[in-house]
């Protein structure tokens, strides 16, 4: 665990930089299949999850939950779920964003280069879609009718402007807590359980104002298979621009030097492949 590890710079092995197109698929290809796989398992339970506690057809509805303690159950499984991914060998390896904005907020940084950049966003998608595709051959119609229709993400009650605001806020605040956590040493042992934290919040405060997903290819991938576009373009602008501005927000308060990776969990004992000083915060007092 970080917690246990030497302060010592020679902690973290550092692949090269990619600077052409095929240097980032020669030297980084394996990062991005596993990029792909995350978002893939990802959205494979989420679409079980949700199967599972809103279908018609499922033995939960015999229990008669309210609304909330079924977002309390969701945003649960799914934050139980997405720490087991961010501590997996591919999530200690790639960083675990498995999330396009969270990508694009790191290359702004200069955290991650544009090729290494682009082609997680690529397989981001590519991994989303994947996810639901297997959900959808083992769930069938129970995943696409109504009420679980893929996990769409829609803009609630309140209308599209507030759905916006609701995503760009708490993208934003994600991202901040994100890089708060992994910047300072006391805790950044902690982030994968802060994030897990921030999710079920999230799921219990949020479904009625814009589904939460403060994750473009999330919506997009549930969005290409329920064939229903109805304020994508919130899912996309919102946590980009959100994590940007938390981003342009730490850089005034802390710096640029004092964004030291691109990995949510910074495993010691995996490489790094991006623009890494991981061992100036190690080796701080």
């Amino acid at each position: 665990m970080i917690a246990n590890m030497p302060r010592h710079p020679s902690i973290v092995t550092q692949l090269a930089p990619s600077a052409t197109l095929m240097q980032a698929v020669a030297k980084h290809w394996k990062e991005y299949l596993m990029e792909a796989a995350e978002l893939a398992t990802l959205m494979f339970f989420i679409c079980s999850f949700a199967t599972w506690i809103y279908s018609g057809e499922s033995p939960v509805r015999h229990w008669e939950l309210s609304n909330m303690t079924k977002s309390f159950f969701m945003g649960s499984a799914v934050a139980v779920t997405t720490w087991l991914i961010i501590h997996s060998p591919f999530g200690r390896r790639t960083g675990a964003h498995f999330n396009p904005a969270i990508t694009l907020t790191y290359f702004y940084l200069n955290r991650v280069h544009r090729w290494d950049a682009f082609f997680y966003i690529i397989f981001q998608f590519v991994g989303g879609i994947t996810g639901v595709l297997m959900a959808h051959e083992l769930l069938g119609h129970r995943l696409s009718t109504p009420p679980v229709c893929y996990v769409i993400t829609t803009p609630g009650g309140y209308g599209t402007i507030v759905a916006f605001i609701a995503e760009f806020v708490l993208s934003g605040l994600l991202m901040g807590i994100v890089l708060y956590a992994t910047n300072m040493w006391p805790l950044a042992k902690f982030c994968p359980i802060m994030v897990a934290g921030i999710t079920v919040l999230y799921y219990v405060l949020c479904p009625s104002l814009s589904g939460y997903s403060v994750n473009p290819a999330r919506s997009f991938s549930s969005a290409f298979f329920a064939r229903i576009w109805q304020g994508i373009w919130v899912y996309f602008a919102a946590p980009c621009m959100g994590m940007l501005a938390a981003a342009m927000t730490y850089l005034r308060k802390r710096g640029p030097e004092k964004v030291y990776c691109a990995k949510i969990f910074h495993d010691p004992h995996s490489v790094c492949p991006f623009n890494c000083h991981f061992d100036q915060l190690c080796r701080k007092p």
